[in-house]
C-alpha cells in the first residue's frame, strides 16, 4: 500500500471517529486538539488495525500524541507485512 493510499484512509478514519474536517487533520495536528479523549482515541486505533489488519501495541499506542505520529507507526507497520 502506497503511503498516500495510507494517508488518505488515515485521515477518513481520523474524520469519522473525531468528528472533525478533514483540513484539520495535518502532521502536526494533536488528537487531543481535535476534541479527541482518551476513548476516542482506543476507538480510532482500534480502527486503523481493523482497517489496516494490524496490531498496535499498548506501549506504541502511547506514543501517538499527533496525526504525523499515527501515520508513521501506520506505515511503518504497513510496510513491514
Amino acid at each position: 500500500m502506497e503511503q498516500e493510499e495510507v494517508k488518505k484512509k488515515l485521515i477518513e478514519i481520523v474524520v469519522d471517529k473525531l468528528r472533525c474536517e478533514a483540513s484539520e487533520v495535518t502532521e502536526d495536528t494533536r488528537l487531543s486538539d481535535l476534541g479527541a479523549d482518551s476513548l476516542d482515541e482506543i476507538e480510532m486505533l482500534m480502527e486503523v488495525e481493523k482497517e489496516f489488519n494490524i496490531y498496535i501495541k499498548d506501549e506504541e499506542a502511547d506514543k501517538v500524541i499527533t496525526c504525523g505520529d499515527a501515520f508513521e507507526l501506520v506505515c511503518k507497520k504497513v510496510e513491514a507485512l
